[in-house]
């Protein structure tokens, strides 16, 4: 058995999936019979990117204190992929958006000085993902296929596409309840605006959802919800734990997840484990990705309208929502962490 190393960055007092992957994939590794530890990398904010690449770089992760080895690093996120090891496989979830694929919303928002600097320090930042992610690792995997044209199209990097599996969690299906259920933290890419816009048009007319968790956005979007005339059909749960997600997941008619190109969303992964049909859009990425128009879920356009007309359908036709929702599951159980954890090992 293989002494293994997890690694991926964090930035301070943000609980993402990118962590969720990391713990899961540790847990799995043990399962297997292998050693397993999870090792946090440094992400600095914006000017200082080079420091978290240099401590990243001169982190020693060949051998532990005691001068035992660690026979592989599996690392997920940037810059965790700049440590050094002979034996290093990388399955990344993202690089940093904002100087790739989140560039012009990002540039858009400085001063024409701090462009110029931006620019720079994208041009670096590309420069040194190249030279890691192609002569660094052994073998580069990513998380879904938007991932995979994100490296096509900045840096024309080859990767293979490994779906992470849902957490291990006691997923259950109470039945089909009468209200839809988002969760995920309360962000602009999330787009819980677009959610309650979908519920005010006439096609959503009496539609109930609750919405858990916490973010930048929450006060935004309670003050939407009050423009919109939502407050008694819309509920925000805040942080929940555990066994709220689950109760919720196992209550719920349908999950609602229409991010904007998101990396991977284990929201989808789960909904389906529990049951739950989801509902997204064509552009958001990972999630459409999985959800399969009128077979696991609804796909729809990233218009209100277009939402609200699939909210309509889940609400209106339980049986309709039990059948997505069976092959969701289906799809969700042939995901899983023996098959991931075998595929990462060299």
């Amino acid at each position: 058995m293989a002494r293994l190393l997890v690694i991926t960055s964090s930035p301070h007092f943000v609980e993402g999936g990118h962590l969720v992957v990391a713990r899961e994939l540790v847990r799995a590794a043990r399962e297997a019979g292998h050693e397993a530890e999870l090792c946090l990398t440094p992400q600095n904010a914006f000017g200082r990117q080079a420091g978290a690449y240099l401590a990243t770089w001169l982190t020693d992760v060949t051998r532990t204190a005691d001068d035992g080895r660690i026979d592989q690093v599996i690392t997920l996120r940037y810059p965790s992929y700049a440590v050094r090891h002979p034996r290093h496989v990388c399955w990344l979830n993202h690089r940093m958006r904002e100087y790739y694929d989140q560039w012009d919303r990002f540039s858009g928002l400085l001063s024409w000085r701090a462009r110029v600097k931006e620019r720079l320090r994208r041009r670096a930042v590309h420069a040194a993902d190249r030279y890691l992610l192609t002569h660094h690792v052994n073998r580069l995997f990513v998380q879904s296929r938007t991932i995979e044209g994100r490296l096509a199209r900045w840096g024309g990097i080859p990767s293979t596409v490994i779906y992470p599996p849902a957490p291990a969690r006691a997923y259950r299906c109470d039945g089909y309840g009468d209200y839809l259920f988002a969760y995920s933290r309360l962000t602009p890419l999330k787009r819980l605006d677009l959610v309650l816009q979908a519920l005010a048009q006439p096609e959503a007319a009496g539609v109930r959802c609750v919405i858990a968790g916490e973010g930048p956005d929450r006060a935004a979007l309670e003050q939407l919800r009050r423009r919109l005339g939502l407050e008694g059909r819309v509920a925000f749960a805040g942080r929940i734990d555990d066994a709220a997600l689950l109760d919720h997941l196992a209550r719920c008619r349908a999950v609602v997840f229409p991010p904007f190109d998101e990396d991977y969303g284990f929201v989808t992964v789960e909904a389906f484990s529990a049951g739950k049909p989801v509902l997204t859009c064509h552009d958001s990425g990972g999630p459409a990705e999985l959800v399969r128009h009128g077979e696991n879920g609804w796909v729809t356009a990233p218009t209100p309208v277009a939402l609200a007309h699939a909210m309509r359908e889940a609400i209106d036709d339980p049986h309709e929502a039990e059948r997505r929702g069976a092959a969701g599951c289906l799809d969700a159980a042939r995901l899983t962490w023996p098959e991931t954890v075998n595929r990462l090992l060299l």
